[in-house]
């Protein structure tokens, strides 16, 4: 149903989450970035308070791995949840059940982790991961600050998901947040990106636009 990659940008202070998905709305659905904590997405048959859980645990001092074992505990349908998160440290987990529609799965990477389910097949996932860790500039961006830069990365990743068969439905939303580091937890979370495209025939390309238009000079 959905395709996710959560990554931090340790040198410039940054995490992100950016999600696709052939459903209605998914950037309200499923991710959600905790400035001070990291950044986790619930997805498959959703639970949305699982992402509040993940990070309740990333704050009292859990590793995402611990995290992830806990949900279990939360939710008696843990085998048709899919979860990711990522810290700001890089460290990164997920949980995909038996229950999601295949093909579903995961691949973590150098400070990024990538996650998705009802996709065409791995390759997706694949190649979302090797954009989120080529770090190269591309276009303009050795120009941009770095907020939008990283931005960028995060949409690249979604464009080589979709490029690789995406959801094997189709596309209808995406979404895309991006917060800086910081030193304590705070409500409503400070983000330098939060935008959703949720109903479109083309929602990645009005993504980029959108982004492109908040940081047009």
């Amino acid at each position: 149903m959905t395709y996710t990659a959560l990554a931090v940008d340790v040198e410039n202070r940054l995490v992100g989450a950016a999600t696709a998905s052939f459903s209605l709305a998914v950037g309200n659905a499923v991710i959600a970035t905790a400035p001070g904590i990291g950044a986790v997405a619930s997805q498959a048959y959703t639970n949305r308070m699982l992402r509040a859980h993940v990070l309740d645990r990333l704050r009292v001092g859990d590793s995402p791995a611990q995290a992830i074992t806990r949900i279990p505990e939360w939710d008696d349908d843990a085998a048709r949840r899919q979860v990711a998160v990522i810290d700001l440290h890089g460290r990164s987990a997920a949980h995909t059940g038996a229950g999601c529609s295949e093909w579903a799965g995961s691949l973590s990477g150098d400070g990024a982790v990538v996650v998705g389910n009802l996709l065409a097949g791995p390759a997706v996932l694949d190649a979302m991961l090797a954009a989120l860790e080529n770090r190269a500039p591309v276009g303009d961006e050795e120009a941009l600050p770095p907020g939008a830069a990283f931005a960028r990365r995060l949409l690249r990743a979604l464009d080589a998901g979709e490029a690789a068969g995406g959801d094997r439905r189709g596309r209808q939303s995406a979404a895309i947040q991006v917060a800086p580091f910081a030193d304590s937890v705070a409500w409503p979370p400070e983000r330098s990106v939060d935008l959703r495209v949720d109903d479109s025939p083309d929602p990645l390309t009005e993504l980029h636009r959108l982004l492109s238009r908040q940081f047009a000079g």
